[in-house]
């Protein structure tokens, strides 16, 4: 994705000091990390993520106390202290950082640093979704508490799409040369022993690199200003930054965004499905609603198997007439397969105005003709929650009484489109991954 015409503004990523835990003050770098914030999801994971090291960013991105002013505050007071007790330490000089992930054959890299940030009308970084106004709250306070950037966005942009992709099936991490700009600076600094390592439980590797050289930011500054990038993860996020950056009336730190930027054309992105949980609906009330608009048929498990049928089921669908959408619901210990729905009540209850692309979504589907009209569950935290795992969408809606959506993924050549076309997607439609780990290099607002 390139901005048209020359001497576009474009992405403007510049230099900031990192703000990183000091590896000498904690069990391990792996120990103090964290999924991003709305990934960790479950209480136990949340529990598990608080014991695994007294310095782990989780108690920053997701601060437990009785009320969310509490809550807001205990983070900030949390991120002073480690500071002040040196757990937490500013790298002397401002940097761009490259990120590299790798996980068994497949390979990430990009830039971390700081991002002009611009409106959606300027056309130079595309949202995808919709927000919660909550989210956006309540993420917007806790920012204004701490002062700081707790975990980077993931953005993805075009670049010259020369050199190995980052899916390489030898698994040797040789990435071609390139052909200059930002490409070429990340391919000459990881020649350089990194600035850290660890690997995470998971198994994925993560490295990080400064980069500090004049002629190497002024390098990539040039590339980037001629590319426009598409939010991948971090739309809350995103639209956040913006909200507090209208709050100050003089340019500063505000002005701008941790983000990871990560050329596409180099490293794909993996895209997957967010599910939904339904807390307060139980399959026995869900079914009777959806048999005389849905096909709807018990499926065999496990999950994985379900899962299965359900993306045979989608792909079939796209290529016959009428609407491709199919979901799996889950809650009472079976999986029920639900498609083929009917054209007249997706007419009545799917808004008109919006590029057919955008109508025949599932997640559109989902919102407009199943949760509104069929089973008028209000978009709320206590009605609704967003699960990345499938497996954790299933036990908690057993647990719970409740119904789990299980959803499949959107094409990633829909997203870009329908962003090109200034079209959001409804709100958690995908997640776009791999996910930059939280808790490798912060960014504080108050030193520049």
């Amino acid at each position: 994705m390139s901005i048209p015409g020359p001497g576009g503004q474009g992405l403007q990523l510049t230099p900031f000091r990192g703000l990183r835990y000091v590896p000498e003050r904690v069990g391990s770098l792996a120990a103090v990390t964290s999924p991003p914030y709305d990934v960790v999801v479950r209480p136990e994971g949340l529990r598990e993520l608080e014991t695994a090291d007294p310095y782990n960013i989780v108690r920053l991105i997701l601060p437990q106390a009785g009320t969310p002013e509490a809550r807001h505050r205990k983070a900030a007071e949390t991120l002073r202290r480690w500071q002040a007790d040196g757990v937490l330490a500013p790298d002397p000089e401002p940097a761009l950082y490259v990120y590299e992930q790798r996980d068994g054959p497949t390979l990430q890299r990009g830039l971390i640093g700081a991002l002009r940030l611009s409106p959606r009308e300027e056309g130079i970084v595309l949202p995808h979704e919709e927000v919660m106004p909550h989210v956006v709250e309540d993420r917007a306070d806790l920012m204004r508490a701490t002062a700081a950037h707790l975990e980077p966005l993931l953005l993805a942009y075009r670049g010259n799409g020369n050199g190995t992709s980052g899916n390489e099936a030898s698994g040797n991490g040789a990435a071609g040369q390139g052909t200059g700009g930002a490409a070429q600076v990340i391919e000459r600094t990881i020649l350089r022993e990194p600035l850290l390592s660890t690997t995470t439980e998971d198994g994925v590797d993560h490295h990080l690199w400064r980069v500090t050289n004049p002629a190497d930011l002024v390098e990539v500054s040039t590339d980037l200003r001629h590319h426009q990038a598409l939010i991948a993860d971090g739309h809350h996020r995103w639209a956040t930054y913006l909200r507090l950056r209208e709050e100050r009336r003089e340019p500063g730190p505000w002005d701008f965004g941790l983000v990871l930027l990560v050329d596409t054309a180099r490293y794909p992105l993996r895209v997957r499905a967010i599910h939904r949980l339904l807390r307060r609906l139980s399959p026995d009330e869900a079914l009777p609603a959806v048999r005389r608009a849905f096909r709807v048929r018990t499926i065999d498990g496990p999950l994985p198997h379900a899962l299965e049928t359900l993306a045979e089921t989608a792909a079939a669908a796209r290529a016959e007439p009428g609407a491709p959408n199919a979901f799996l619901l889950a809650g009472d210990g079976r999986f029920h397969l639900l498609d083929r729905p009917d054209p007249e009540l997706l007419a009545r209850t799917v808004p008109d105005g919006r590029p057919e692309a955008w109508r025949t979504l599932d997640a559109t589907v989902l919102h407009h003709t199943l949760l509104d009209h069929l089973w008028n569950v209000p978009d709320t935290p206590e009605h609704i929650g967003y699960l990345h795992d499938p497996a954790a969408a299933v036990e908690q809606a057993e647990r719970l009484g409740g119904t789990a959506v299980l959803m499949h993924p959107v094409r990633e050549d829909v997203v870009h489109e329908l962003a090109r076309q200034g079209i959001a997607m409804p709100h958690k439609s995908t997640s776009f991954g791999p996910k930059p780990a939280t808790g490798l290099v912060l960014r504080s607002l108050t030193l520049g």
